[in-house]
């Protein structure tokens, strides 16, 4: 192999190592775009660095830096919990499959988007109850079976027991659906009274 082919798979292999840094849950056919490359290249790249496939390194990243939420347990938020700051923000992962979509148009039913949004946004929020008070969503674009939704909530704001959760989700690079939602901290004695609201 000439050394200019060295430099090329070298550069390649680098931007490789970069991109995966930057987004951990890019999968092969994804990482292939961006690299201009076939699939079986980016497997062999990857297999060159000592990079696993992307559930190997979701299900890695998840027990090396999830904490664990008060509010709910782990297993009770839609998708997979793969980071979480209590208090500050955190990532899940849906991977969709025929059982969450319209038979007839294989697009995800948009109430699992809702669901992976609202429990990240809940589990966000360091605290022993955590209800949802409001949610203002909107659905950018279908998700079809087979994509993997990634989303990301901020705590953006904290006002007494009310929090301002914004929560976006992407398939890719594709932005899906984004979420603001409005939850309240309360006490356990007060779980059953009404749900105090951002004002203003």
């Amino acid at each position: 192999m000439s050394r200019s082919s060295n430099q090329v798979i070298e550069k390649r292999l680098e931007r490789l190592r970069q991109l995966l840094l930057q987004e951990p849950f890019l999968t092969d056919r994804e990482l292939a775009h961006r690299l201009g490359v076939s699939v079986p290249t980016v497997r062999l790249d990857r297999m060159r660095l000592g990079i696993p496939e992307m559930r190997e390194r979701t299900r890695r990243l998840a027990e090396e830096r999830v904490t664990q939420p008060r509010s709910l347990f782990a297993s009770e938020v839609i998708g997979e919990l793969v980071e979480l700051r209590l208090g500050r923000w955190g990532l899940s992962t849906l991977r969709t499959g025929p059982e969450m979509a319209f038979a007839r148009t294989g697009i995800v039913r948009g109430h699992y988007l809702f669901a992976q949004a609202n429990s990240l946004a809940v589990a966000l929020v360091d605290a022993d109850v955590v209800v949802t008070g409001s949610a203002r969503v909107r659905f950018v674009r279908p998700v079809r079976v087979g994509e993997e939704v990634l989303a990301r909530a901020e705590l953006t704001r904290s006002r007494s027991h009310t929090h301002l959760v914004d929560v976006v989700s992407r398939c890719g690079a594709d932005e899906v659906f984004r979420g603001l939602f409005v939850v309240a901290s309360l006490p356990p004695e007060r779980a059953g009274q009404p749900v105090p609201t951002e004002r203003g």
